[in-house]
Formats: structure tokens, C-alpha cells, sequence
């Protein structure tokens, strides 16, 4: 899978609903319709700055990894024990998500505008749903 330059997101016959209704966020300077919208992208910078902001570092959880490539990605954020975390370099997670044909579904604030570190990873083209 290559990297979709333009941060649109990808789709498939296992989209899920998630997805269906969340706002396609394509730039760093789009923003959330209104509070608490679902936002998704596949979009580097968008995805970078957002887990810059709170923080959080790439990772991947230790043990799942297949050979030479990571296993399950991850977003450390600091103050939530992630002791099974193993953090890894952007290139080499993004490569990964790239890889995999991922979405990153999130949210920047909840619906009564506190900030939000909600995010799922979502592949929706998985043959072992």
C-alpha cells in the first residue's frame, strides 16, 4: 500500500460506521465541523500534530511483531502505563500504517469541548475481520 498523498481516506467493504460518518480531514488547517465530530484521515502531518500536542509517542506493542515489521501501532501517551509499548520512529510507523492500508479515526475535542486523545486505527480492506 502506498501513501495517500492527498490525506484522503480509504475505504472498503469493511469500512466501518465509524468511519462512514466521520469528517474527511485532509490538512493540518481543517477543522472539526462542530465539537465532538468524528474526524478521520490518512494524512502524515495531520496525524503527527495531533499526537504532538498531546504528547504522545509512536509506538507498537511489544511481543506482536512479525519478524521485522512492527506489530500493533500505537500512540503512547504520557501518564497512561503503556509499560507494553515499545516506541518507534514516524517513518517507521507510518510505513507500517501506509503498509497496512490504515485510517486514523480521532476526535481534538469531546462534544462539550474538553480535548480528546480518542483514536482507532481502522483497515478497511481487512481480510481477517
Amino acid at each position: 500500500m502506498t501513501k495517500k498523498d492527498d490525506g484522503g481516506i480509504r475505504t472498503g467493504k469493511e469500512s466501518s460506521k465509524s468511519l462512514k460518518y466521520a469528517q474527511e480531514v485532509k490538512s493540518t488547517s481543517d477543522r472539526p465541523e462542530r465539537p465532538g465530530r468524528s474526524l478521520a484521515t490518512t494524512s502524515h502531518d495531520v496525524i503527527k500534530q495531533w499526537a504532538e500536542r498531546r504528547d504522545a509517542k509512536p509506538a507498537t506493542v511489544e511481543g506482536t511483531e512479525h519478524g521485522d515489521h512492527l506489530g500493533v501501532l500505537r500512540l503512547d501517551f504520557p501518564g497512561y502505563g503503556g509499560a507494553s509499548l515499545k516506541h518507534v520512529s514516524w517513518d517507521e510507523w507510518f510505513d507500517t500504517f501506509d503498509q497496512r492500508g490504515l485510517n486514523f479515526i480521532y476526535q481534538e475535542e469531546t462534544s462539550d469541548g474538553k480535548p480528546s486523545n480518542f483514536f482507532q486505527l481502522e483497515n478497511p480492506n481487512r481480510e481477517d475481520a
